[in-house]
């Protein structure tokens, strides 16, 4: 009979999990409703900054601007920096949470190959958004800068304003020559891609003009707009950043909670079918003592 108490409890606790589980995945689908409808509702407003970039910048190659400014090793305000090696700030964003898959370790992985094949000789400052990537490098006694925590709604963009001035004032101080960002692209609840990005420096790219294009004339200069829209495009590159990260985050803690609720339930088939073997053992074994004993009287 203590088996069949054994089992029971092991079912009991797989039920009281699969409870949680359920409701994890149901908060998580929700939050990742919310997360999609930001990122659909910002993109066209991204594609519109970016298209208007590479317009201007097409129109005034000549510029000037600290956000622009593609620096060798040594160069910039800093010029007590010049050991021979570009200084790189990497901001790897990741969750405070857990219970969400491979999400965390694959961004950290990700972060390690980047590390090692594409910044193997120049010095690496690794800065955090969140602290599950921050745990980890600190175990490995990385040169970290500093730890962002996610306020409680993780794409606020105020956040995201206040982490892009930090890394454009590091950047035009000479306090770093280049910046990355290392966070996850969502692409569904069950497909997320870690990615690289490079922030700083804004590089524009060179569109294609076609034949219906107008030449637009701004007011005021199209290079007055160009510098008040550099700062704004780096801010909005942050928040999709987070953004995306988010909705990632949902999307695999969901999935993964989704997996665990089945695996509890198979589980607790497969006890239930132990317990009731076990239960019609036990019956049958008291059945034969209670004959047995029946016929020796």
């Amino acid at each position: 009979m203590a088996n069949l108490k054994e089992i029971k409890k092991r079912v009991g606790s797989l039920k009281n999990t699969s409870q949680i589980t359920k409701a994890m995945k149901m908060v998580s689908a929700a939050k990742l409703r919310r997360a999609q409808d930001g990122i659909i509702a910002s993109r066209p407003y991204a594609d519109k900054m970016r298209e208007l970039l590479i317009s201007l910048a097409s129109k005034e190659e000549s510029i000037a601007h600290p956000l622009l400014e593609v620096r060798s090793a040594g160069d910039g305000p800093d010029e007590s920096s010049g050991d021979g090696k570009r200084k790189v700030q990497v901001v790897l964003i990741t969750s405070d949470r857990g219970l969400c898959g491979g999400f965390t370790a694959n961004l950290i992985k990700k972060a390690e190959i980047f590390l090692k094949d594409e910044l193997r000789d120049k010095d690496v400052i690794l800065s955090f958004v969140g602290s599950k990537g921050a745990d980890y490098f600190k175990r490995n006694e990385a040169n970290i800068n500093k730890i962002y925590n996610l306020p409680r709604a993780a794409a606020d963009y105020g956040f995201a304003a206040d982490l892009a001035n930090d890394l454009m004032a590091a950047f035009t101080n000479g306090e770093c020559d280049e910046v990355y960002f290392i966070y996850s692209n969502f692409k569904s609840a069950l497909t997320q891609i870690a990615v690289v990005d490079r922030l700083l420096p804004i590089i524009p790219e060179k569109g294609e003009e076609s034949d219906e294009s107008v030449d637009l004339l701004y007011e005021p200069s199209s290079e007055e707009i160009l510098k008040t829209l550099l700062p704004r495009y780096v801010c909005s590159q942050v928040y999709r950043a987070l953004l995306e990260t988010a909705a990632s985050e949902h999307g695999a803690r969901m999935t993964a909670m989704d997996s665990a609720s089945k695996n509890a339930g198979e589980m607790i088939e497969k006890l239930n079918l132990l317990y009731n073997r076990a239960r019609q053992a036990a019956i049958t074994t008291e059945l034969m003592d209670i004959i047995n004993g029946a016929e020796s009287i």
